[in-house]
């Protein structure tokens, strides 16, 4: 259940660069008296960055399930500002709560894992710091990725290495895991690491052999493509008529979802009889492209290399 967290002091370290910053923020403030929700508040450089576009009336709701990120909003001091610990796929009951739903200007979803909790060897999230093998995004919910691996088939961690991750021998670091945890249980990354690294047999030139395997194991530990489905669908509905939605993925797996849940209410129903004399209004069209997809500049990327994979896709709802 999502709870308001009362936010006070005020700081400007925001120990995270925000990828996008700009390009996202212009798309999604149309209306500097509007209502807008920050799917992902991550450390606040988005949330930070759409305040200073709002006028007296507007007002911003954020979301996250992080407490280190709930933390870091206690230093926003701004009346307009509201934060909610909760997942971004509950966005549209605190929508309701907060008496907006269908009613919001923009929502900005901003999916997947922040440099902070990549860089915290104590979150596990990372194979280049040794830590325990956790993963959560909310650590006080779920599975670790450490009990998760005790106990799951050698089946279902190839599927997870293999549909999460497109890791080609997810077969055989899934036996491995399997092997080994026989003799003792794996609860450290850097374990982990070097036993995915043992188990694989092309290493690929700049990528460390554990990181499709790992990726899998955050986004499966979090639910993370499930979420973003969920998400999605419950914005459509948050939104108001001509609000915006604005979502920056950083892996082929999410921008796939983002882009094929963009087009298919652009397109509208596409499943009527062939043939059938259809006006244009019949289409149930429900959002139009805000231009196409965007990638950060070469000066981005070279101030914040991880900034190189996101891709940010807008939409504008119609009715």
């Amino acid at each position: 259940m999502s709870h308001r967290v009362t936010v006070s002091s005020s700081s400007t370290d925001y120990r995270h660069a925000s990828v996008l910053l700009e390009g996202a923020v212009d798309t999604l403030v149309h209306d500097a008296d509007g209502v807008y929700l920050d799917g992902t508040f991550g450390r606040g450089g988005h949330s930070r960055a759409i305040l200073t576009r709002l006028g007296l009336k507007g007002r911003l709701l954020a979301i996250d399930r992080d407490p280190q990120a709930l933390m870091e909003a206690r230093h926003i001091e701004d009346q307009r500002f509201s934060i909610f610990a909760d997942t971004f796929s509950h966005l549209g009951d605190i929508a309701r709560a907060q008496g907006v739903h269908g009613e919001l200007s923009g929502i900005l979803l901003d999916v997947g894992v922040s440099s902070p909790q990549l860089d915290d060897p104590e979150r596990g999230f990372s194979f280049l710091r040794d830590g325990p093998l956790d993963m959560r995004m909310d650590p006080e919910s779920g599975e670790s990725a450490a009990q998760w691996l005790s106990h799951a088939s050698e089946a279902d961690i190839t599927w997870i290495f293999k549909s999460y991750g497109e890791e080609r021998f997810a077969k055989r670091m899934a036996r491995a895991i399997v092997e080994r945890r026989r003799e003792t249980p794996i609860s450290r990354t850097g374990e982990l690491a070097e036993l995915l690294k043992a188990a694989h047999p092309a290493w690929e030139k700049g990528k460390h052999p554990a990181t499709r395997a790992f990726q899998a194991l955050r986004i499966h530990v979090n639910r993370e493509l499930e979420e973003l489905d969920e998400a999605l669908e419950a914005a459509l509905e948050a939104l108001a008529p001509g609000g915006h939605l604005v979502v920056i993925s950083f892996h082929s797996l999410e921008d796939r979802r983002v882009k094929r849940f963009i087009r298919h209410h652009v397109r509208g129903d596409t499943h009527l009889p062939r043939g059938m004399p259809v006006r244009d209004d019949q289409l149930a069209r429900r959002l139009e492209a805000l231009g196409k997809a965007r990638r950060p500049g070469r000066d981005e990327v070279e101030d914040n290399p991880r900034a190189r994979s996101a891709v940010m896709r807008a939409a504008r709802k119609i009715n």
